[in-house]
This record gives structure tokens, C-alpha cells and sequence, in this order.
């Protein structure tokens, strides 16, 4: 619940920020939040991790063209207290909501059964169920892993025939 309530308030929170290294950050911290709400509704955190990776390279290819571009820019310090107001507002309003009702459905996570067998083998040193690797590639989460690394490699080729080095650089000079 909690999760789900820091995600929503970063939402909501993008409409304050007008600087692209802000508003990176805060996607950071919303993929973050999203790989760790996913890595408990799934029984596996291996989909979460590879997610995170994704965006993660992602954004750090964003931040070097962003830093690039707005090298200078200033962060302002307008504050629009009308739109602050009602964002507090709204979010009072929400928390008392999720408060207030003790049986969410949309919050019932399951508990990820690998790594409470990984806490009792490694904590207790109990070795007689080795665990294996191979639950990356069960018939349950085969075909996501199988999207996932299409995916990826269309976006590299895709990528590669988008910039050619004879071409120059992505950025035109503003001289």
C-alpha cells in the first residue's frame, strides 16, 4: 500500500517539475517503485531486474543528451500555490481513502515463494533444496522473457539504422 502510495504521489508530483534532469529523476524513482510492486505480484524479481536494467540505460542515454543540451539551465523556483493546494488536497483525500478501507483487492500481493526459500537455505543453512536457475525459463514466464528479448533486439537494430555516423552528430549547432 505504501508502494502503491509513494508511485501515485510521484505521479502527481511531475506536474511541478519543468526541468528534464528532474523529471528524469522522478522516473527513476517510479521505475524503481514499479520493478518492486512487479517483483511482488510475480513470483520471480528476475522480470523486475531486467526491467530496471532497461530503463535504467534508458535513462542514463536521456540524461547525456539532456545534460548536453541544457548544460546551463537553471532550476526556477516558482511555486504555483494554487496547484500545490489541491495537489496536498488530493493527496489527503487519497490517503484517508486507502485508510479507510481495510480490504483492498487491488493491493492483495502475492508472497514471492523463491526468496523466502533463498532466506530459510541461506539463513538456517539448510541445503537440502539447492535452488535453480531455471525458473527463468518456466513455461509460466517463457513467453514474457521471450517479448522482453525481441524486444531488445529490435530496439538495436532499430537504433543502429536511426544513427549513421556519416551523417554527423544527432545535435545541430546552434552557432
Amino acid at each position: 500500500m505504501l508502494l502503491s502510495l509513494l508511485l501515485l504521489l510521484f505521479s502527481l508530483m511531475m506536474m511541478f517539475f519543468n526541468h528534464p534532469l528532474s523529471m528524469g529523476l522522478m522516473i527513476l524513482l517510479q521505475t524503481i517503485i514499479i520493478c518492486m510492486i512487479s517483483g511482488m505480484m510475480i513470483n520471480s524479481y528476475w522480470f523486475s531486474y531486467i526491467l530496471f536494467l532497461t530503463f535504467l540505460g534508458g535513462l542514463m542515454v536521456m540524461f547525456i543528451y539532456v545534460s548536453s543540451m541544457a548544460s546551463n539551465e537553471m532550476f526556477s523556483k516558482f511555486i504555483n500555490y494554487k496547484l500545490l493546494s489541491m495537489f496536498l488536497l488530493m493527496l489527503m483525500i487519497i490517503t484517508t481513502l486507502m485508510l479507510k478501507t481495510n480490504y483492498l483487492t487491488w493491493m492483495n500481493y502475492n508472497f514471492n515463494y523463491e526468496m523466502n526459500e533463498i532466506k530459510y537455505n541461506y539463513i538456517f543453512f539448510n541445503n537440502e533444496n539447492m535452488i535453480e536457475l531455471n525458473s527463468l525459463y518456466n513455461s509460466h514466464s517463457f513467453m514474457m522473457m521471450l517479448l522482453l528479448i525481441n524486444y531488445l533486439f529490435i530496439t538495436l537494430i532499430v537504433i543502429v539504422k536511426i544513427t549513421n555516423i556519416f551523417y554527423g552528430p544527432i545535435r545541430s549547432n546552434m552557432f
